[in-house]
């Protein structure tokens, strides 16, 4: 079993950025993708950023260029860092845990809502 706790999340104007954070724990492998993922009402989750445990990143088309990745192996922490926030990155953002590239996610955290509004 992992877990996976989010923080970072809030009330932003557009333009405005936020730090999202993961702390991963427990059953964690020496190979691994952390990642994020967000959601809006009534829309499936949908990918924005990954990261494996050597660095290796890649990031959804829609926030290329505003979003970063990164991540911090010995705190098992991962990171997204948001700029230039438009409303439609509104969502709640949610931690994930895969236990390769490429597979789907096995293990999902709480989610925390993102609010991009003037």
């Amino acid at each position: 079993q992992v877990q996976l706790v989010e923080s970072g999340g809030g009330l932003v104007q557009p333009g405005g950025s936020l730090r999202l954070s993961c702390a991963a724990s427990g059953s964690i492998g020496r190979t691994n993708v952390l990642g994020w993922y967000r959601q809006t009402p009534g829309k499936e989750r949908e990918f924005v950023a990954q990261i494996t445990n050597d660095g290796g990143a890649n990031l959804a088309g829609s926030v290329k260029g505003r979003f970063t990745i990164d991540r911090h192996n010995a705190e098992n922490t991962v990171y997204l860092q948001m700029n230039r926030l438009k409303s439609e990155d509104t969502a709640v953002y949610y931690c994930s845990y895969a236990s390769r590239f490429g597979s789907r996610p096995e293990y999902w955290g709480q989610g925390t809502q993102v609010t991009v509004s003037s």
